[in-house]
């Protein structure tokens, strides 16, 4: 496994932002933490990178434990933080040589390392312009550019769609796949977005510093089985009981609606409604998501 991490904790001011974390990845998957904001993704992120030790715990990268070999770590690492780190006042090229200085990079190796980022990335006609002139897509595009001009084996990315539209972040996981699948780094990311979430590998489910569940999206989703079924009533409570008396099931009441999982749903529906006539405003019936593993196994949904 490239990465490991076993027993990962951390606290701020008493409160526990990671708790006896443990997972491993693979090489050349790409691997994402999927949690609410505040669940500690973040937290981890930064000792993954090396700019925290945790409290208790370990992890490693390649073989190289972040806490006590953080140089060779960061050798092997390429990181795309989550706020913008380019200087919008100097063009793309410009920032991926400021980069590649600080890795020891120059003269001819380094032209070659920048002409073949700018190519795979999509940014050849791009690297004369100013980074302040760039869309969020292309700025994030050059992000992963400089991150990987050193070529490292894997790639950390923290909530790297944040503030881009429908349209670029489309174009970002096909970019990420394209990682994996033509380069073979292994790309490790956190998100609270569950259409960002669907295209990994992998996932591991975090709230509050603690591991919900991991495994593959479809194998997640597997775990809630049937159909799910959204009721939108006047009085939730109420009507959560008449369901339970009259077809045994158990409802959840979340945000005022209530939510069913039930096998052949759009049968569930049809009866729903000719029971309880005149008491449902709405009903929505689909298939399992992310959102319904998580809001299983911790009561509340990704927000």
């Amino acid at each position: 496994m490239i990465i490991s991490v076993e027993n990962l904790s951390h606290r701020y001011k008493g409160r526990a932002a990671l708790s006896g974390l443990s997972f491993q990845v693979a090489e050349g998957t790409v691997y994402g933490i999927l949690g609410p904001n505040g669940g500690g993704k973040s937290t981890l992120f930064r000792i993954l990178a090396t700019m925290m030790a945790p409290a208790e715990g370990r992890a490693a990268i390649a073989g190289f434990d972040v806490e006590r070999q953080p140089d060779q770590v960061r050798a092997r690492i390429g990181v795309v933080f989550q706020s913008q780190s380019l200087d919008k006042k100097l063009r793309v090229e410009e920032n991926l040589a400021s980069q590649g200085h600080l890795y020891g990079l120059s003269g001819s190796v380094l032209k070659g390392r920048i002409d073949d980022a700018l190519r795979r990335l999509g940014l050849t006609d791009r690297r004369r312009d100013l980074v302040e002139t760039l869309s969020g897509g292309l700025r994030r595009r050059v992000e992963i550019a400089k991150a990987l001009l050193h070529r490292p084996s894997v790639l950390l990315m923290d909530e790297p769609s944040t503030g881009l539209d429908p349209g670029a972040r489309r174009e970002l996981t096909e970019y990420v796949q394209e990682l994996r699948n033509e380069q073979g780094v292994t790309v490790l990311l956190t998100t609270h977005l569950l259409d960002e979430a669907e295209h990994c590998d992998r996932l591991l489910l975090v709230h509050q510093g603690k591991r919900v569940a991991e495994g593959a999206p479809a194998e997640l989703k597997a775990r809630v089985g049937g159909d799910v079924v959204v009721l939108e009533v006047a009085d939730p409570q109420a009507v959560r009981q008449r369901l339970v008396d009259r077809f045994g099931v158990a409802p959840q009441v979340r945000d005022g609606t209530l939510r069913v999982e039930i096998g052949n749903g759009h049968r569930f529906v049809t009866e729903v409604v000719e029971a309880l006539p005149g008491a449902v405003q709405s009903i929505a019936l689909h298939k399992p998501t992310l959102e319904d593993v998580f809001l299983d196994e911790t009561g509340v949904g990704i927000d």
